[in-house]
This record gives C-alpha cells, sequence and structure tokens, in this order.
C-alpha cells in the first residue's frame, strides 16, 4: 500500500475534463493508496461549506466514498479555496491539515504545504494572503450572502488573472531562502508542495545535510500524483487530462 499527494485540481463545473479525470483517478488509482493528501487548490474557488450546490455535493461524495471504504483522507487549504473548513471536512470524513504541517512519511520526517507562503517576493500576494487567512475577515466574508460571495470570487480570480500576467516568472516562484528556513525550523529532509503549476524535484542543501524539495503539478491538461511506498520510493505520475485509463504509463 502507498500514500498519494496531489494538489491543484482547480475543480470548477466549467472544466467537467478535470472532474471527469478526478472521477477516474478516485476509481483507478486512489483506492490502491492508504492515504491520500489533498495539498490546496482542489477548487478554483470555494465561498463556504454551506455552498452546498450538485457540484459540490458531487465531489463531497467521491471523497465520502474513498474514506467510508477505510482509506485516510487529509485536506490543506490553497489560495483559492481557503475558505474550505472543518464541516466540509466532516461530510467528506476527512482531516484538515493546518499549513504547513510536519509528518513521518515512512520514516522521513516530511514536511507538507499548499506553497503559496514561499513566494514571499510577491509583496502584494502576500499582503493578501495575510488578510484572507484571518479569522476576522474570514467571518466578515462568510457572513455576505452565497450570492454576493460568487460575486466577489469572479471578481477574486479576474483581478488574480490580470495580476499574474503582469508579475515576472521568479516573483511567483519561491523564494529559496525561504524554503530553505521552513525546512530547518521544522527539522525536516524533505517538503512536498503544489501551488507554483511546476512539477519537478529539488535538491536542498541544509545545514549538514542534503534534503529534497517535491513540486506537485496542477490538473490544466494533465493529471499529476506523486506516489510514496513504504520502501522510500517516490515517483510522480502524469497522465493526459483525458486518458481513459490512468494505470497505463504513457510515459
Amino acid at each position: 500500500m502507498t500514500t498519494l499527494f496531489i494538489s491543484d485540481l482547480h475543480l470548477d463545473a466549467s472544466r467537467p475534463d478535470i472532474t471527469g479525470a478526478f472521477e477516474r483517478f478516485m476509481t483507478q488509482i486512489a483506492p490502491s493508496a492508504d492515504a491520500l493528501y489533498i495539498l490546496g487548490d482542489f477548487f478554483e474557488a470555494w465561498i463556504g461549506d454551506d455552498d452546498r450546490n450538485d457540484f459540490n455535493q458531487h465531489i463531497v461524495n467521491l471523497l465520502k466514498r474513498y474514506t467510508d471504504s477505510g482509506k485516510s483522507l487529509f485536506l490543506m487549504v490553497g489560495n483559492r479555496d481557503f475558505l474550505l473548513g472543518e464541516e466540509f471536512a466532516r461530510q467528506c470524513g476527512a482531516t484538515l491539515l493546518d499549513d504547513p504541517t510536519r509528518i513521518d512519511l515512512y520514516g522521513t520526517a516530511t514536511l507538507l504545504m499548499h506553497g503559496d507562503s514561499l513566494c514571499t517576493k510577491d509583496e502584494e500576494y502576500m499582503a493578501f494572503r495575510l488578510q484572507a487567512r484571518s479569522t476576522q475577515w474570514q467571518q466578515q466574508l462568510l457572513a455576505q450572502p452565497i450570492e454576493a460571495r460568487r460575486a466577489l470570487a469572479r471578481q477574486l480570480r479576474e483581478q488574480s488573472k490580470s495580476m499574474t500576467s503582469l508579475k515576472a516568472e521568479d516573483i511567483m516562484d519561491v523564494t529559496a531562502s525561504e524554503v530553505l528556513r521552513e525546512m530547518e525550523d521544522h527539522r525536516v529532509t524533505r517538503m512536498i508542495h503544489g501551488h507554483t503549476h511546476r512539477p519537478d524535484r529539488h535538491s536542498i542543501k541544509l545545514t549538514g545535510s542534503e534534503g529534497e524539495r517535491i513540486v506537485l503539478g496542477d490538473w490544466h491538461d494533465h493529471l499529476w500524483w506523486l506516489e510514496a511506498e513504504p520502501s522510500g520510493s517516490l515517483q510522480q505520475h502524469k497522465r493526459p487530462i483525458d486518458q481513459p485509463n490512468l494505470l497505463v504509463s504513457t510515459s
């Protein structure tokens, strides 16, 4: 049995191809694993656990079927779905994780993050993140009617697209010194995160040891998942978003 990690699916009713890919992932890949970690931006937008539309309920049902089978599910919020809360986790049978969270992954101390907090050069976003993660700001937002929240979510998405197009590539990537600080502060030799949409494995020079930073891929054109085995082996998997049988490697 294994442990799986995914992030940045950006699930949305307007992208049925990604929803279909997630359905296939949950029926073909996830059942063989002991645990599934979803490290943020699972949804393109989340306006509150009280938004019980048909699309959201369908995703809840997929996740609940997984946990009802005896598997463990862990959720972390991202910059798009930071309003995901305990009620959603309860409906899915999942555990909501803090960002960051340190785990023991088959004997290796591993730090799990969404990854947006590592992009410290993007000062404009970091200021918004500080506001958006405050309890007071979230409570004020959740007190608004659902339609008002939907309108705000659309506005924030458009602003994000506009600002992203104007920013240099290095500003939107992680800051190396922040990666090092987080890993050494949490005393880990491995970090796993998403957010940047730049899947890769990076060697990290730690004080007195070597470390690794693993970046998960986004699900825009391909599915990406990281598979960790009890032996310590780690493998990134990639499949076209429309591939019917995910068990067949295309590489």
